[in-house]
């Protein structure tokens, strides 16, 4: 998935579909209809319940949604990515065979390293490969790799690459902080301090600071416009010129006077890309719907709240809280990292990209496949 996503840059949906469907062959092959089973028994789960219930209320709102079309557009992309990812969730544990790990570790690393001499030598070799020579190409490539690098890690590190999974993190790290992706920086700080404070705290800390940053993402995204209108000082928005903070404080302020509107069922599931005429904005001022035809809110919590309204919100922050409590009930170290990874996606999603696009929802299917595969892993020195 890395060397795909630096050479195309959406094609992480692609990867993990043919991933899927390959698992999905080898366990019927093994197990033939029982493999269904073992697929479909989670969904009985509260957490396997909250997520349909998400997915259905998402549905729901095509009922009023002004553009059913682009609604049943945007759910098809988002349920084909979030159904690859569950399946290889399920069914890759077990199955990977054991160089696997060593191969996506050094997948990740060439893709890093191109990446780096990319940014080098001012895009040559995107220019030498016929891509479009332009540094916010490789945004989406080192999203992914904010997901991926501390799973993966984790894993090796479990499986007695300690150098391997070193070199990984310190290889990620500096293509990250390279690039111009404000977001993948802010997704890496994010998740390394949650994963340092979850190893060095009681798992009762963590867990106590991952469900306010949980319940705050949820809670403050329909007012986060006007919040950083009234508080965020000029000179920050200086420092942070080539990311358009200010006009991504004006969008979210537009978005959320929008959802002010229609608070309760929100305007319908996949609208984002043409918010601007939905009925709830057409309460609001000619600037802010200007704004809102950018697309989507920069914000996908903001999203939620927009398009499903507070019935999604609370769907959506019931998956994020059931999921929490499971990460809650693995060992220490394991435990550290999947707060780094809700801390790193959380931090991602409150600032870029929408909240349905494939590419990300693969790229967070593909972490926790490899986060899977660290809990269910032998150690080392007991092999």
């Amino acid at each position: 998935m890395p060397v795909a996503m630096a050479l195309a840059n959406r094609s992480s949906p692609l990867v993990i579909g043919i991933a899927a469907s390959l698992f999905l062959a080898g366990a019927v092959a093994e197990r033939g209809a029982d493999a269904f089973g073992q697929i479909l028994r989670p969904l009985t789960a509260p957490l396997g319940l909250a997520i349909l219930a998400f997915l259905g209320w998402s549905l729901v709102t095509f009922a009023w949604s002004p553009f059913p079309g682009l609604s049943a557009r945007a759910f098809s992309e988002f349920a084909s990515a979030v159904l690859c990812a569950y399946l290889l969730v399920r069914l890759a544990p077990g199955r990977m065979p054991g160089w696997g790990p060593l191969l996506a570790a050094a997948g990740l690393a060439i893709a890093c390293l191109f990446i780096v001499a990319s940014l080098a030598t001012d895009l040559a070799l995107q220019e030498a490969l016929g891509q479009r020579a332009a540094l916010f190409m490789f945004n989406r490539p080192l999203l992914t790799t904010v997901l991926l690098a501390g799973p993966l890690a984790a894993l090796l590190m479990l499986r007695g690459h300690r150098i391997a999974a070193l070199a990984l993190l310190v290889v990620s790290a500096l293509a990250i902080l390279r690039s111009i992706s404000g977001a993948a920086a802010l997704g890496l700080l994010a998740g390394l301090g949650l994963f340092v404070l979850a190893r060095l705290t009681p798992k009762r800390v963590g867990l106590s600071i991952a469900a306010l940053v949980l319940a705050l993402a949820f809670a403050l995204a329909p007012v986060e416009g006007d919040i950083l209108v009234h508080f965020m000082p000029d000179a920050a928005h200086d420092r942070l010129t080539q990311s358009s903070s200010r006009i991504r404080v004006t969008v979210a302020q537009s978005f959320g006077a929008a959802v002010a509107q229609a608070p309760i069922f929100g305007s319908g599931y996949g609208t984002a890309p043409r918010f601007d005429a939905v009925p709830a904005a057409a309460t609001v001022g000619p600037e802010m719907q200007r704004m809102m035809m950018l697309g989507h809110p920069h914000n996908s919590f903001l999203q939620i709240w927009a398009e499903l309204g507070l019935v999604g919100a609370i769907l959506g922050a019931l998956v994020a809280f059931l999921a929490l409590r499971a990460a809650a009930t693995l060992p220490r170290g394991l435990f550290a990292v999947a707060l780094g990874l809700l801390g790193a996606a959380v931090a991602v999603m409150f600032v870029e990209h929408g909240a349905w696009q494939a590419w990300w929802t693969a790229g967070c299917g593909a972490a926790l496949a490899w986060l899977r595969m660290a809990v269910t892993a032998r150690p080392a020195s007991n092999e």
